[in-house]
């Protein structure tokens, strides 16, 4: 069995501190500060509830789902209510209008991941939409995944001619080991819907023994995922075909090869996202970023190819709770804020945000 090696990142509170964090016999360092080297954060949108899912479309406006259930289309610094799925989607705890990514090939398309009121309890599943028929759905994907209030996963990535889905436990850690369920699991679909022909066990799984996996980017064609640990151990994932990344933990898993993290969080700070940034800050370029909810910071992991070098906390505690990092065209790095889903402190009078930062 391959020992699971931790990075362990310390809770840092006062800018310009610096602290050892272990891995594999070397060390990386991690600093904490309020901005990077020459940032400005500029608010491009506010007044929004609890924003998950973000892409910008092919048209360069900047779509948002909150939580809720509705889509946002923010344009020119303004917002506008696109879609009202309040009726259809069941905002419990954490599960809602979560996931959201554009169809590569067709720019009519794009796909939300949602949870919804089945006979039988909570269900997640991944529904297509009609972008210019006021994002109107077109047809479920991919449906009877486990949902509860709490674990549901939910995070949308697109690479090549796949479409990945993350999903949570749904509270019930045993089926994150099962290969025969979709809960606990990174998912690898066509565009079409269909289980990708390239999957290891003949389904839509490419993943599995995952906890609440919500962040997931490509770099140069390897998939980065962050996830979140119970009371300790948030991890980076690198996904390997087939790989079993331990949940609910190694005591009485048939087999015992396991997938170690690159990087993990003690205390936790619940890494809610994932994007690779490659803009005009030539210090970030290739690194992997994350909001952080319970970490109230926008987290940088340095990287040289699959491995982590160095770390950094920025905004530390500026905007509260953090989530959704990405990346738009322009190449700039966007965070939202997520204030107003009852976890945090009060929200400012402008939450939620979504907040860019670009060179000063």
């Amino acid at each position: 069995m391959r020992r699971r090696t931790y990075l362990r990142s310390l809770s840092l509170g006062l800018a310009g501190l610096t602290g050892c964090v272990e891995t594999s016999g070397s060390s990386t360092k991690t600093t904490t500060m309020e901005r990077g080297p020459g940032v400005r954060v500029k608010t491009v949108a506010m007044h929004l509830e609890v924003p998950w899912g973000a892409a910008f479309g092919p048209d360069g406006d900047l779509y948002l789902t909150e939580r809720p259930g509705r889509v946002q289309r923010i344009r020119q610094n303004t917002t506008e209510v696109l879609a009202d799925f309040t009726d259809t989607v069941a905002s419990r705890g954490e599960g809602g209008l979560l996931g959201l990514v554009f169809h590569p090939g067709d720019p009519d398309v794009a796909f939300t991941y949602q949870t919804y009121e089945a006979a039988d309890g909570l269900r997640n599943r991944v529904v297509r939409h009609r972008v210019d028929d006021g994002f109107a759905p077109d047809g479920v994907v991919l449906d009877g995944i486990p949902g509860a209030s709490i674990h549901d996963g939910g995070r949308l990535a697109v690479d090549g001619d796949a479409l990945y889905v993350t999903t949570g436990d749904a509270g019930d850690g045993d089926l994150a080991q099962k290969k025969s369920s979709l809960a606990g699991k990174v998912l690898r679909l066509t565009l079409d819907g269909a289980p990708h022909p390239d999957n290891p066990f003949g389904n839509a799984v490419f993943t599995y023994g995952h906890r609440n996996p919500q962040g997931l980017a490509f770099r140069d064609g390897t998939p980065f995922q962050t996830e979140h640990g119970p009371d300790h151990d948030d991890e980076v994932n690198v996904l390997e075909v087939g790989g079993n990344y331990g949940w609910p933990g190694e005591m009485g898993v048939e087999g015992d090869d396991y997938v170690d993290p690159i990087a993990t969080y003690t205390p936790t700070i619940a890494p809610a996202s994932a994007t690779i940034y490659r803009g005009p800050i030539e210090e970030w370029q290739g690194d992997l970023f994350f909001g952080a909810l319970a970490g109230t910071h926008l987290h940088r992991v340095g990287l040289d190819g699959r491995s982590v070098v160095e770390q950094e906390r920025l905004l530390v505690g500026d905007y509260g709770r953090l989530r959704t990092a990405f990346t738009g065209p322009e190449g700039h790095l966007y965070v939202t804020t997520s204030n107003q889903d009852g976890r945090g402190g009060p929200p400012a009078p402008q939450d939620d945000r979504v907040l860019r930062l670009q060179p000063a």
